[in-house]
C-alpha cells in the first residue's frame, strides 16, 4: 500500500483506534522485551515461581498438569493461528473447514483444560493459609489479567460457535496481528472483528506489558544447560575399590 492510503486512513481513526491499536501493540512488546532484559540483569534472585509445593502438594498435583499443557496448547493454538497465513495451510491440503474443526476441538479442550486447572491452583492458593501469605498484591494482578484474557478468548470462540455463527479471525485479527509485527499497522482489520475478539486482544497486550513483573518470567527459564552437561559417576563405596580405609568403629558387618 501507498503513502496516500496511510495517509487517508489516519485521517479516518480516531484518537482512541490510534491508542488500542496502534500505540498500545509497540508499547506492550517493547515493554516485554526491556522488561525482561531488565529484569535478567538487575533481578536474577527474583526470577523464580516462588514455588509452594512444599506448603501443600495435593491440589498442586492436580491444578499444576492441567494449566500448564493446556496454555502450552493454548500458546502453540495461537502461533499458527496467528503466524500461519490462511493460504499457507490450504497449500499443504489443510482446507479452512478442516482447520476450522480442530482450531476449535483443540482450542476448546485446552481452554478448558487451562481454566480448570488455573481455578484449581487459585482455589489452593487461598484456602491454603501458607501459600495465601506467600501471595503478593502483584500475584493477585497477574492471575486477574492472565485469567481474564483467557476467559475472553475462551468465552467468545465457545458462544460465537454455539450460536452458529464463528468469526474467521484469520481474516481479520491475524492479517492485523502480522501487520503490526512488519510495522505497518492496518487497523481496518482489527475493526473489523467482533467485539469480543477486540476486547481479547486489549487484555492480551496488558498481560504482555505485564508479564516481565511477575512470576510468569519462568516460562524463559527452560534448563537447557542439562542437555549438554556431563554425566555424574557414582563410585561404589566398596573397601575393595575405595582408596580410603575404613575408620575404627565403623567396620562393615560381615
Amino acid at each position: 500500500m501507498n503513502t496516500t492510503y496511510y495517509a487517508a486512513a489516519a485521517e479516518q481513526l480516531t484518537t482512541i483506534d490510534i491508542l488500542l491499536w496502534v500505540a498500545l501493540p509497540y508499547a506492550s512488546i517493547a515493554i516485554f522485551l526491556v522488561g525482561h532484559y531488565w529484569r535478567y540483569r538487575y533481578d536474577k534472585f527474583g526470577w523464580t515461581t516462588r514455588s509452594s509445593q512444599l506448603y501443600e502438594n495435593r491440589l498442586l498435583r492436580l491444578g499444576s498438569p492441567l494449566f500448564h499443557f493446556g496454555i502450552l496448547l493454548v500458546i502453540l493454538g495461537h502461533i499458527v493461528g496467528l503466524l500461519i497465513p490462511e493460504g499457507w495451510t490450504e497449500a499443504v491440503g489443510i482446507s479452512e473447514p478442516v482447520y476450522h474443526a480442530l482450531s476449535v476441538g483443540l482450542g476448546v479442550l485446552a481452554g478448558a483444560a487451562t481454566l480448570i486447572g488455573a481455578a484449581i491452583l487459585i482455589y489452593r492458593r487461598r484456602t491454603t493459609g501458607p501459600v495465601f501469605s506467600a501471595t503478593t498484591r502483584n500475584d493477585k494482578i497477574m492471575y486477574v489479567l492472565l485469567i481474564g484474557t483467557l476467559v475472553l478468548g475462551f468465552g467468545t470462540t465457545v458462544i460465537s460457535n454455539a450460536i452458529g455463527q464463528p468469526h474467521d479471525y484469520r481474516q481479520t485479527v491475524s492479517p492485523w496481528f502480522r501487520s503490526v509485527l512488519s510495522f505497518r499497522p492496518d487497523t481496518d482489520l482489527i475493526l473489523a472483528a467482533p467485539l469480543g475478539f477486540q476486547l481479547h486482544v486489549i487484555a492480551a497486550w496488558i498481560l504482555f506489558a505485564f508479564w516481565p513483573f511477575t512470576r510468569l518470567v519462568h516460562v524463559f527459564s527452560m534448563p537447557i544447560g542439562y542437555l549438554t552437561r556431563p554425566y555424574i559417576v557414582y563410585r561404589s563405596r566398596d573397601v575393595e575399590l575405595g582408596s580410603r580405609r575404613e575408620r575404627r568403629g565403623w567396620e562393615r558387618i560381615q
